[in-house]
C-alpha cells in the first residue's frame, strides 16, 4: 500500500512534468517551424515536429502501463517509406491525426497542473500536519481557524494528518487511475 502510495504520487508529478513538456515544446517548435514554412526548412521542420507525437504518445502508453497498471491498445501509425520529402511532407501536414495527437498532448498541461495542486494537497499537507509537533514552535501553523500554539494542539493537528494521510492513500489511487484513463482515451480518439 505504501509503495503504490509513492508510485501513484511518482505518476501524478509526472503527468506533471510531461503536460509542461509537451505543451512548451509544441507550442515553441510549431510556431517556429510554421513561421519559416515560407523557407525551404520550414515544411521539412514541420513534419518532423509531427512525427514526434507517435513518440510521444508511446511514451504516454508506457508510462501510463507501468505507474497505474493501464494496459492500452498500441497507437501504430502508417510510414510510406519509398516516397520523396515533399510527399512525405504533404501526408504528415494533412493528416489529422497529427493535429489531433498535438491536441491531446498539449492538454495534458491542464492535466497536469491539477496533478500538481493534487500532489501538494494530498501528500505535502498530511506530511505537514503530522510533523506537527516537531515544527509548532519553529513556524506559525493554523489549521483550521486555530492556532497551533500548545503540544496538546499539535498532537490533535498530528491526528487531523494521519486521517488526511488515510484518505490521501485512496484519493490519489483514485486520480492516477483517472489520469491514466486519458492515456487511454487519447488512443482510443486517435486510433478512430
Amino acid at each position: 500500500m505504501k509503495s503504490g502510495f509513492i508510485q501513484n504520487g511518482y505518476f501524478l508529478m509526472l503527468t506533471f512534468v510531461t503536460g509542461l513538456f509537451y505543451f512548451c515544446f509544441y507550442m515553441v517548435a510549431l510556431s517556429f517551424s510554421l513561421s519559416l514554412s515560407f523557407t525551404v526548412i520550414g515544411i521539412p521542420l514541420v513534419t518532423r515536429v509531427l512525427r514526434t507525437t507517435t513518440t510521444f504518445i508511446q511514451f504516454e502508453r508506457t508510462q501510463t502501463k507501468i505507474y497505474t497498471d493501464i494496459t492500452t491498445a498500441p497507437y501504430d501509425k502508417k510510414i510510406i517509406t519509398d516516397a520523396s520529402v515533399w510527399v512525405h511532407a504533404k501526408l504528415e501536414l494533412t493528416d489529422r491525426r497529427n493535429w489531433l495527437a498535438v491536441f491531446w498532448l498539449m492538454q495534458k498541461l491542464g492535466i497536469g497542473l491539477v496533478s500538481l495542486v493534487s500532489v501538494a494537497a494530498l501528500y505535502l499537507a498530511p506530511l505537514a500536519f503530522m510533523l506537527a509537533p516537531l515544527l509548532y514552535r519553529y513556524i506559525d501553523m493554523n489549521v483550521m481557524f486555530m492556532q497551533v500554539d500548545t503540544f496538546a494542539e499539535s498532537l490533535l493537528t498530528m491526528a487531523l494528518g494521519a486521517v488526511l494521510a488515510a484518505i490521501s492513500v485512496k484519493l490519489s489511487d483514485r486520480l492516477a487511475k483517472t489520469f491514466g484513463g486519458y492515456t487511454r482515451t487519447m488512443i482510443q480518439q486517435l486510433d478512430r
